[in-house]
């Protein structure tokens, strides 16, 4: 997955705690909007696990090989 789900990862959590503060304040509308995007993290986390996980399952078969047609 690399740099790009480590970064998103970190968006999450970074939302995650700003939820709980916008919380903690009172401020409802900021932890609508918060939930939102946070929503929106997760999706593309989601995906980025997904695209892993079926890159992983690939089987590269190389390249074929081919005998000389002159031998035939």
């Amino acid at each position: 997955m690399g740099s790009t789900s480590a970064n998103s990862e970190e968006i999450r959590d970074n939302l995650v705690a700003r939820i709980a503060e916008a919380e903690r304040e009172g401020w409802l509308g900021e932890v609508e909007g918060l939930q939102v995007s946070l929503a929106g993290a997760q999706d593309k986390l989601d995906q980025l696990h997904t695209e892993a996980a079926r890159q992983s399952t690939a089987v590269h078969l190389g390249m074929p090989t081919f005998g000389r047609s002159d031998s035939r």
